[in-house]
């Protein structure tokens, strides 16, 4: 919650006070892309460098060093202060992704999906509550810098949580050692390209991995990618890429889209979005009913959360008034906020949680990698029309619900083994 709800209030001000500075569109544009590229390539190795060092260490340095990028910005007088402080926070801003590995490492999977909802509903709050509480920041005297150093003692604030927390790593890696005894089958990939990583979360091996030389590290590092990319996760990694599109692609001309059909006025879909946003955290909570409903089987939620995603694509795509509008946001935060933590879920539970680092900073670069094509196929959908982009979403999600499909017997397979050893 803290996380989200310190970037959240200095991230609606930073076009503002970049422009301030001096800079053009051209350059802002350049400066935010930068941003995404770095986010794109440092996701994948720090989550990996977490299963090595062990979630402390990497989690406490990812907050810091994102401090010290927020405590730059807050200094920043030159468009140049502006984008070398961007550096450290595109590199090592990946707490969110840390964390959603901690507590894989320290719940079971049948709870899983229930705590990962959680945790999204806290990011969701914090998401909601920044923007205001900055932009009320903005309007005093020196506001842009008061909200970014108040960001980063935010960020200190929870790196002393951090190191205050009761942290007992070995039982930590004997518990995923002990699972990985329990659930046989539950890695597929290991038969097939030997991905069954061994836990870099058990003390022993965090400490003395934490001390090995950089270059060590490195190697190690770019080894475990390596074999995620050769292991066959790639239609989960797929389908994930293929939805994130969907939805960005629903998000990408949303506000231009209302007032060019329904004469609709920007502030009105702000208020549209926030309302969905609000949704989206009440989903989070719901997730223990749902999950308990389908009887804890990931893939069934998932094929039927993106087959409704798909359909409400649809709906907005078509809608003949801003009620059918109104009904789809509705419904979407609810689809979208379920879909996202089950192919997390799923994800984990198909690769294991002996590498969910490694695992979630993949995913990660999946979805960044979703943010650099969106706004390119937005925008040759909407020479078309305006309901060319979500009309475009629609296309990508039955794809991927195609690809859940053909690989049904797979996830299913590893549902089965899941639940008969729980």
């Amino acid at each position: 919650f803290q996380d989200l709800f310190g970037v959240s209030m200095v991230v609606p001000l930073m076009s503002l006070h970049i422009k301030s500075l001096g800079a053009s569109h051209t350059v802002a544009g350049i400066i935010g892309s930068l941003y995404g590229i770095m986010q794109l390539f440092s996701s994948t190795f720090v989550g990996c460098w977490s299963d090595l060092v062990g979630r402390r260490y990497s989690l406490l340095a990812c907050i810091l060093l994102s401090a010290l990028g927020y405590f730059l910005l807050g200094t920043s007088t030159t468009v140049l202060l502006f984008a070398i402080s961007r550096v450290p926070v595109g590199i090592f801003k990946h707490t969110l992704s840390i964390s959603k590995a901690l507590l894989s490492d320290l719940v079971s999977e049948r709870e899983r999906p229930l705590v990962m909802g959680r945790f999204n509903a806290a990011s969701g709050v914090g998401f909601i509550l920044g923007p205001v509480v900055g932009g009320y920041l903005a309007e005093l005297e020196g506001g842009f810098y008061r909200t970014s150093f108040i960001c980063a003692s935010i960020f200190l604030l929870n790196a002393g949580l951090v190191w205050m927390l009761p942290w007992s790593e070995e039982n930590i890696g004997n518990r995923e050692h002990q699972q990985g005894h329990k659930r046989p089958g539950s890695f597929s990939a290991k038969a097939d390209n030997d991905l069954h990583l061994k836990s870099g979360s058990n003390g022993a091996v965090a400490r003395d991995s934490l001390f090995q030389s950089p270059w060590i590290q490195v190697t190690t590092v770019l080894k475990r990618i390596k074999e995620i990319a050769c292991s066959n996760l790639w239609d989960i990694f797929l389908v994930r890429l293929l939805m994130s599109v969907a939805i960005l692609l629903y998000y990408s001309n949303f506000s231009l889209a209302l007032e060019e059909r329904f004469g609709v006025k920007p502030l009105f879909a702000g208020y549209l979005l926030s309302y969905s946003s609000a949704l989206g955290v009440l989903a989070g909570c719901l997730l223990g009913p749902i999950t308990r409903l389908y009887q804890h089987n990931t893939y069934r939620i998932l094929l039927h959360s993106s087959t409704f995603t798909c359909s409400l694509i649809f709906l907005y795509a078509s809608a003949l008034s801003i009620w059918m509008v109104i009904l789809s946001s509705t419904f979407l935060a609810f689809s979208t906020t379920i879909g996202r933590t089950c192919i997390i879920d799923l994800e984990l539970t198909i690769g294991g949680n002996e590498a969910s680092g490694t695992l979630l900073g993949v995913g990660q670069s999946v979805t960044s990698v979703g943010r650099i094509i969106a706004p390119l196929l937005s925008g040759i959908a909407q020479e078309f029309s305006p309901c060319g982009p979500p009309s475009l979403g629609v296309g990508l999600a039955l794809v991927a619900i195609l690809i859940m499909n053909v690989n049904k017997q797979k996830y299913c397979s590893h549902g089965n083994v899941k639940f008969k050893n729980e």
